[in-house]
């Protein structure tokens, strides 16, 4: 019988979790520097600073994975130049009922319909505080936090339950996403109408008075007219930019008759689809929010990046950055240094200097 994704998720996350706690020690320390020297790639052509943070390159660990940020200091060394943590919720919370997590092989893509499953602000944020007393080494790589509504919160009550998440939060992050377009709390989607979600916006950058940056992450299932309403809000108050895009209710197109573990085809099955059929119309939601803003917003782009030849179509069609999930879990741990490594080719191909140069090349 083939293991549940979940449990073989939960089995990574607990190595990373003793390779983060003995990071300090003799063993720990060396199995560091081994996957370092075998996972990282460091040019300065693919160095950025974006939002006043520097990114030692523009691939990413997409939020899902992480979602205590019990590996928060440990992403750096598999390679990646950034890595968003959660997404977290005010009121910790044990997720839908299992089985919630899918692969689905023949469309190279998984159906996920966790339902924000962590441990809450509180205990997110004691543990973060921890990691950085903890943490000797001056290697590490931005951490975003990405801020889910809590299941139990009312829908009314939405922007009091993202305020209280960022209050505790506020010091341990990098930068933040509000997370209003996950398939999996009931009704959350609907935030991303322009009245709820300018509540929200209105109240973190009240609180927000040491200006992290904010992002919003949005679904790719909205109509343009929704995603240009979005982006006129972000513009409005301020914030640093977009992340394009959530997992997708499409099914349009899946080549997978039958989910193994439930007997049921993906059409029958709640959850949000990431990985592969994703892939172009995240791109093209990022063109079309580049073209929007002419370039001024930046943009986080993720769904269905597995090769060099993808994450160069979302940094070219306008992203700076690039987040990535299930492409990772596909390919396998070396797919952020062989990334990398093409990018540096793509650069050399089109004699371009740095990573930026190549932000939005398509459109111009």
């Amino acid at each position: 019988m083939k293991a549940d994704p979940e449990w073989l998720h939960q089995q990574t996350m607990n190595s990373l979790l003793w390779l983060s706690a003995t990071k300090e020690h003799p063993l720990g320390s060396w199995l560091n520097n081994c996957l370092q020297q075998h996972l990282c790639l460091s040019d300065k052509r693919l160095e950025q600073n974006l939002l006043g943070i520097n990114f030692a390159n523009p691939i990413g660990l997409a939020a899902g994975f992480d979602k205590d940020g019990i590996a928060a200091n440990i992403w750096s060394s598999l390679g990646f130049g950034f890595a968003e943590l959660g997404t977290i919720t005010y009121h910790s919370q044990p997720g839908n009922p299992r089985p919630r997590l899918f692969r689905l092989p023949l469309d190279q893509a998984a159906l996920n319909r966790m339902g924000f499953n962590n441990s809450g602000a509180a205990a997110v944020a004691a543990r973060l505080k921890q990691d950085k007393l903890e943490i000797t080494s001056s290697v590490s790589s931005p951490k975003g936090i990405n801020l889910g509504k809590s299941k139990i919160t009312p829908l009314e009550d939405a922007a009091q339950d993202y305020l209280e998440s960022f209050r505790l939060l506020k010091d341990v992050g990098d930068y933040f996403v509000v997370n209003v377009s996950s398939p999996n709390t009931p009704g959350l989607r609907s935030l991303q109408d322009a009245s709820l979600l300018s509540s929200i916006l209105d109240v973190l950058q009240q609180e927000n008075t040491s200006q992290k940056p904010l992002f919003v992450k949005i679904a790719p299932d909205l109509e343009w007219e929704a995603i240009a309403d979005i982006i006129h809000l972000a513009q409005t108050y301020n914030l640093a930019g977009l992340i394009a895009t959530n997992t997708t209710i499409s099914r349009e197109g899946l080549k997978t008759q039958i989910i193994e573990q439930t007997g049921q085809p993906p059409q029958a099955e709640a959850g949000g689809i990431s990985g592969a059929p994703l892939r172009d119309r995240s791109t093209e939601v990022i063109k079309f929010i580049y073209q929007q803003t002419q370039g001024q917003m930046p943009i986080i782009g993720v769904g269905g990046v597995f090769t060099t030849e993808h994450a160069w179509q979302k940094i070219t069609a306008g992203a700076s950055l690039i987040q990535v999930y299930t492409g990772w879990i596909y390919e396998g741990p070396l797919m952020v240094k062989r990334i990398l490594t093409g990018l540096l080719g793509k650069l050399e191909e089109h004699s371009l200097n740095s990573i930026s140069e190549a932000v939005g090349m398509e459109n111009r």
